[in-house]
């Protein structure tokens, strides 16, 4: 069942008395319904009850979207911030660190609720991806992994001088569609050497897909966070 949570989120359990959590964060434009029906898809039975967040991110104008106001976690000033050359990016680092500060808000939500952070996996999608990516690495308690989907690492320069002493060795789940045009492949790639180069286990999964998720990716993706839940 699911429930409309006082933080904005939405949240389901698929049993009673969890045994671990898993925030999902959503992307550009959407909100924390766009991926209740994948989680939905998900077999985790063989670890126990399983809880699932789904926050809305804040509604703030985005540059690329001609300054209109949508869910964004952070702002996007140009299509090559996604997409483009290294030197023509541009990041929204205020925007990146306020938005880490309300995902780390939710993770200890988790644990003040009874669900260890050891036990709790931080999953984002695209723009989300990139949040749960620059969140979960800074997280002063070791989280159980990180799922990366069809996105790319912030502020990658900071990653080594800022994550935290409990993040090191953290594994990580990272996929990309083979023809993503929104985030190139080339930016997940990017996020999963910089990730190995830190010393982090990276499963790393290319699809011959666009920027979406694939049956094969839930069903990967199903597998490692079993993996990584019954190790916690």
């Amino acid at each position: 069942m699911l429930a409309r949570m006082a933080l904005d989120t939405l949240e389901f359990q698929t049993g009673d008395a969890p045994v671990a959590s898993i925030v999902v964060l959503h992307g550009l434009g959407a909100d924390g319904n766009d991926f209740v029906p994948i989680a939905q898809e998900l077999d985790l039975s063989a670890i126990g009850p399983v809880r699932f967040v789904f926050p809305h991110a804040p509604v703030r104008p985005v540059t690329l979207n001609g300054g209109y106001p949508m869910r964004a976690w952070y702002d996007i000033f140009g299509p090559a911030d996604l997409s483009g050359p290294g030197g023509a990016r541009r990041e929204d680092e205020p925007g990146l660190r306020a938005a880490a500060a309300e995902v780390q808000a939710l993770l200890d939500r988790e644990a003040a609720r009874g669900i260890a952070p050891a036990r709790t996996v931080l999953m984002g999608f695209s723009q989300g991806c990139a949040m749960a990516l620059l969140a979960g690495l800074r997280a002063p308690q070791r989280l159980a992994g990180l799922v990366g989907l069809s996105g790319y690492l912030p502020l990658a320069a900071t990653t080594a001088a800022e994550r935290s002493a409990a993040s090191h060795g953290l594994p990580v789940f990272l996929a990309h569609g083979r023809f993503d045009g929104v985030v190139v492949p080339a930016r997940g790639e990017a996020a999963r050497d910089a990730l190995e180069a830190l010393g982090h286990p990276v499963e790393w999964h290319p699809y011959p897909m666009e920027h979406s998720v694939c049956p094969e990716e839930i069903t990967d993706l199903n597998r490692w966070l079993l993996q990584v839940l019954r190790a916690a």
